[in-house]
């Protein structure tokens, strides 16, 4: 199990684990998910850690084909610019690797946007906390346990 399950486990929230064999030569975890799974992309959600104005990490959930909108993560929070957060700072942060980075059961939890497409469905996937695991649960479940609200971040 992963801090990210045992964050679900202990919140009593409904939930599906789907496992698949990651390919380490794989461009892009999110799409090699969906691919896998068979679920359309539009579902398959990743967690992007962002540092705004230099000094606070936040946490951007989007669709894996699109492409998070550093602008709108930053209005989201209220900051004036938003950039990649470093690597082994979001290692060090959420306690994850790259490509299997879990919006929950981080070590330090972090504000948290979900991105607003993420309402059309009845179910997503987010990274459970390693590659080729994933966690199917409700859009609505995710944005209460992270305390996160919904808004456009993806670029146009």
């Amino acid at each position: 199990m992963t801090p990210g399950i045992n964050a679900l486990k202990k919140a009593g929230v409904a939930f599906r684990v789907h496992e698949y064999e990651h390919d380490p030569d794989s461009q892009s975890y999110g799409l090699e998910a969906a691919q896998k799974m068979d679920v359309e992309p539009a579902r398959v959600f990743k967690t992007l850690v962002v540092l705004v104005d230099g000094k606070s990490m936040t946490v951007g959930i989007v669709p894996v084909q699109t492409q998070l909108s550093l602008k709108r993560i930053a209005k989201a929070t209220s900051g004036k610019k938003a950039t990649m957060a470093d690597p082994k700072a979001v290692e060090r942060s959420t306690g994850y690797i790259l490509g299997g980075v879990s919006p929950l059961g981080q070590k330090r939890p972090l504000k948290t946007f979900i991105d607003q497409s993420a309402e059309s469905f009845e179910t997503i996937f987010v990274s459970a906390g390693r590659r080729g695991l994933e966690i199917e649960l409700s859009p609505q479940d995710l944005s209460a346990l992270l305390n996160a609200a919904f808004v456009p971040l993806q670029q146009e």
